[in-house]
């Protein structure tokens, strides 16, 4: 590595939480599943240079696990939970984000906000396959472009949240208002239960 290339590197640091390596996740494409790396590579400069990429032990990625092994304090960190909304034989999937500290509202927020008459949690398979990510990373960035992405106000209102890479191994961090401005966003008061 040069010594201009670690200077860089070294001047990024993580808001919260102790990570051995943190750098801007467009620095490190090849890291992250291909839709986390598709829509970072071709997003804004200035919004995808805000998210972060700390690489993390896959063994550790559920939330509890990660949060205690690598000082997060629950609160900063999301968790992205693909759903599966039927309506007239029609099937829609859809993501919701929320606090770690709080459960999505699948049976009401979800299902009323996306006028279904039966929501649940996708099938893993469904999820993993449709998504084309990984089982325990999915997250919110790079999403199909056809799913509404639910976003907890209060996921929107803080000042950094830890998500998904899209791998089990690595996590993102960003801003809540960046992910607000993710493709597809919608945020919505009442989604956590």
């Amino acid at each position: 590595m040069s010594e201009q290339a670690e200077q860089v590197e070294q001047a990024v640091r993580a808001p919260f939480g102790e990570f051995p390596r943190v750098r801007r996740a467009v620095d490190v494409l090849a890291e992250l599943a291909p839709p986390v790396a598709g829509l970072l590579g071709g997003w804004e400069a200035e919004p995808a240079r805000q998210v972060l990429y700390v690489d993390t032990d896959p063994e550790l990625a559920d939330t509890a696990a990660f949060c205690a092994a690598y000082g997060v304090p629950p609160e900063a960190s999301a968790n992205c939970v693909v759903v599966a909304a039927k309506r007239g034989g029609e099937t829609t999937l859809a993501a919701g984000l929320v606090l770690a500290t709080t459960r999505l509202d699948v049976n009401r927020a979800v299902r009323g906000h996306l006028g279904a008459r039966k929501a649940s949690f996708a099938p893993m398979d469904t999820a993993v396959g449709e998504s084309g990510m990984e089982y325990g990373g999915i997250t919110p960035v790079g999403l199909p472009a056809h799913w509404p992405l639910l976003v907890d106000a209060a996921v929107a209102a803080t000042p950094y949240v830890l998500v998904g890479s899209g791998r089990r191994r690595g996590k993102l961090i960003l801003p809540g208002a960046v992910v607000a401005a993710l493709p597809g966003a919608q945020v919505l008061e009442g989604l956590a239960g």
